[in-house]
């Protein structure tokens, strides 16, 4: 079976090379109509470029159909302009990748809060300045795909990446919550951790792993993560043709018994609190409390 995109309108940000690039090119080539969205920024996020302009070009050639857009995703208003635009030329949109993304790496204790800010809101603020300009479209028309672009970092962390880390775990929680809030209107939300060689990761891969781990072989999961039979509330790994999923678990825990609840009693079961014998995948916050309360009753 051939996964078209056919009729859909796609908004890809951070689109202008890299992954996002990547992803508006497969979607172009499945049929989709593409508003390739990148401000054409270093990767600290300063300056400009022709970078969107560039992709069109490149989706153009190929037979495809697509539109450059220079919005910041900081900035709710370009957001708002670069949807209806969308909307106006091709009648609405059906998908929204959030890719854009700047990195300013240091150690907690050298980073100055302007970085740490600056990094948050471009990644997590910018995700939600995008998807709340075509939230209600796709609540009205009953259909949307949004996929978050989370990382390692957010997972599981790394050093010299406190900024980065914080909005990425950030975007996971945020893409779990409107899961829950758009299932019933045929919005599906997922979000992807990707492993590839851009500008973004330049200082990590050796010249040797550059070709394994370049960003095509991330695009078959992101484009099939908004497709029309997506799953949600998924996070999934893709890196060299490798796809998983990453999942938050909670352990069954040990329920301190009245008139025990103390420190020295946690101390005294840290093992069996923290022991992944029978671990649950909550589908809520909720879950977490019902789990609690059946702890409880043993």
């Amino acid at each position: 079976m051939t996964i078209s995109f056919e009729g859909r309108v796609a908004i890809v940000t951070g689109a202008g090379g890299g992954l996002g690039r990547a992803y508006a090119l497969e979607l172009a080539r499945r049929g989709a109509k593409v508003v390739v969205n990148d401000l054409g920024g270093a990767r600290d996020g300063t300056g400009h470029s022709d970078a969107a302009a560039n992709v069109v070009e490149e989706i153009e050639a190929a037979g495809g159909i697509a539109m450059a857009n220079g919005a910041s995703v900081t900035d709710l208003d370009q957001v708002e302009a670069m949807v209806a635009a969308a909307r106006e030329k091709w009648g609405s949109v059906h998908i929204l990748i959030n890719n854009a993304g700047i990195l300013r790496d240091k150690s907690f204790a050298k980073m100055g809060m302007d970085d740490f800010r600056a990094v948050v809101d471009v990644h997590l603020v910018g995700s939600a300045n995008c998807t709340h300009a075509v939230w209600e479209t796709m609540r009205g028309q009953g259909y949307g795909r949004i996929l978050m672009t989370s990382s390692s970092t957010g997972l599981y962390g790394n050093f010299g990446q406190a900024n980065y880390g914080a909005a990425k775990l950030g975007l996971a929680g945020f893409a779990r919550t409107l899961h829950l809030e758009g299932a019933k209107y045929g919005i599906r939300v997922n979000t992807i951790a990707p492993t590839a060689a851009t500008r973004m990761t330049q200082d990590i891969f050796p010249p040797e792993m550059l070709g394994l781990f370049n960003p095509e072989n991330v695009a078959p999961a992101a484009v099939y993560l908004v497709s029309e039979d997506a799953p949600s509330n998924m996070i999934v790994g893709a890196g060299a043709g490798v796809v998983q999923a990453a999942y938050v678990t909670l352990t069954p825990g040990y329920a301190l018994p009245e008139g025990r609840r103390t420190v020295e009693e946690v101390a005294a079961h840290w093992d069996e609190i923290a022991s992944r014998d029978g671990e649950i995948v909550p589908q809520s916050g909720a879950e977490q409390a019902m789990f609690i309360l059946k702890t409880l009753q043993g």
